[in-house]
């Protein structure tokens, strides 16, 4: 049976491209699903799902939007029908892909779907704005952005190659045979880690020791997207257990540095009961972007710090900043149920904090981890060890606490299966 491909246009404009995007599919031997997410004009080509549809999905009528038309009213409804009927398509196994042709409003409306459909769903935004910042697009999940280069107005010797490549990306994507699943599976249990390069030798350690007992690692890059995406997988049930050992993302959304992780970070393993190891690497450093390169901002003239690369100023929080830190960390985890232990690494939280480190400061980590042992919830274990974040045996020792906390709740799960 052919793969069918969404392809996500306003087709009062679009209607050429998207028809011609049609016919490409059809001859690599996918199916598309056209769906007009337009709402002023008359469609120039026949679409499958109508627009008149796709506001019904979303809550209103065509009609209703037509009587006093703005982009501001009707995107968001039309962003919502056409995520309502791919995921129903979706939940039938009939949508194996999606494309989405637009400029500025068109790209919005359409990521905006695809940040709503599951990871591993091939995702492909033909944009003419693919070429600048592309984070309020992509966001966390894994949509795949392509420059138009010319503007998606006709089709031309030029525009029909990109329009050729876009069809022939998303088909090859989605003949994948992974990709016929609505979402990721797999066989072994997935642990979700969090790192930064000041804890990269531990986490290549952890790695190491959870392949040894039969589970996979999906490693997150804790600079403030990397958390975001590990909790949405939580969400999406993708993760059985999750190794934090990477809190840099409290500290740069507490006092405003670039790793932000956003506020809900470290509270989503808590609020699903998911089990989860807490290791608070990298915590007591920002990142400080700064221009020009190798300033040090006034802010932090008083502070210990090191220059990650040129822009990337590193300031060390000092014993007051790290207590606050910790207040705001047992804030996010009071709502904890389930298994969760609270690793402290009293010799230093990464390799600037250690001993010999650049950033090293006892005081400030005594204050940190006194904060944290009086602020806790009784619902976190909290386990202290007189050694560094990188340590073989304190990482062995995070390792087996999870898998022993997963293969519990595994277990569990399954016996209550049989029952």
């Amino acid at each position: 049976m052919p793969e069918t491909i969404a392809v996500l246009a306003t087709l009062d404009t679009k209607g050429a491209e998207a028809a011609f995007i049609r016919d490409r599919l059809a001859a690599l031997g996918s199916r598309s699903l056209l769906v007009d997410v337009g709402v002023v004009g008359e469609p120039t080509v026949e679409p499958d799902i109508a627009r008149a549809d796709v506001a019904e999905a979303g809550g209103t009528t065509i009609e209703a939007l037509l009587a006093a038309p703005t982009r501001e009213a009707a995107a968001p409804v039309m962003a919502e029908g056409a995520t309502a009927i791919l995921k129903q398509r979706l939940e039938r196994g009939e949508l194996h892909g999606v494309l989405g042709l637009g400029g500025l409003q068109g790209t919005a409306l359409a990521t905006g779907v695809m940040r709503a459909l599951p990871y591993g769903l091939p995702k492909v935004m033909v944009s003419t704005v693919a070429s600048g910042d592309t984070s309020s697009y992509v966001d966390i999940k894994d949509v795949t952005m392509m420059f138009s280069v010319s503007d998606i107005l006709g089709l031309n010797a030029f525009s029909r190659r990109i329009f050729a490549n876009a069809a022939g990306a998303v088909h090859g994507m989605a003949r994948v045979e992974a990709s016929r699943e609505h979402h990721v599976t797999h066989d072994k249990p997935v642990i979700g880690m969090s790192n930064l390069g000041v804890l990269t030798r531990g986490a290549q350690k952890a790695i190491e020791y959870f392949e040894a007992a039969g589970y996979e690692v999906i490693v997150f890059h804790a600079v403030g997207s990397g958390g975001r995406a590990m909790e949405q997988m939580m969400k999406e049930g993708l993760l059985d257990g999750v190794f934090d050992y990477a809190l840099g993302e409290i500290a740069d959304e507490h006092f405003e540095g670039l790793r932000a992780g956003g506020p809900e970070r470290l509270t989503v393993a808590g609020k699903l009961g998911i089990p989860q190891v807490i290791c608070p690497g990298g915590a007591e450093h920002l990142g400080v972007l700064v221009d020009p390169p190798n300033t040090v901002p006034e802010r932090y003239a008083k502070h210990r710090h090191v220059f990650h690369n040129p822009v990337v100023f590193v300031p060390r929080l000092g014993p007051g900043e790290m207590a606050e830190l910790a207040a705001d960390i047992a804030d996010r985890l009071q709502h904890t149920r389930g298994q969760a232990v609270f690793m402290m690494p009293l010799g230093g939280t990464g390799s600037y904090a250690m001993e010999g480190g650049p950033l090293r400061d006892p005081e400030a980590d005594r204050a940190f981890f006194e904060t944290l042992g009086k602020l806790l919830p009784s619902t976190v274990d909290v386990v202290r060890r007189d050694t560094h974040a990188e340590d073989p045996a304190f990482v062995r020792e995070c390792v087996d606490r999870l898998v022993a906390m997963v293969d519990s709740a595994r277990a569990s799960a399954s016996s209550h299966s049989d029952s």
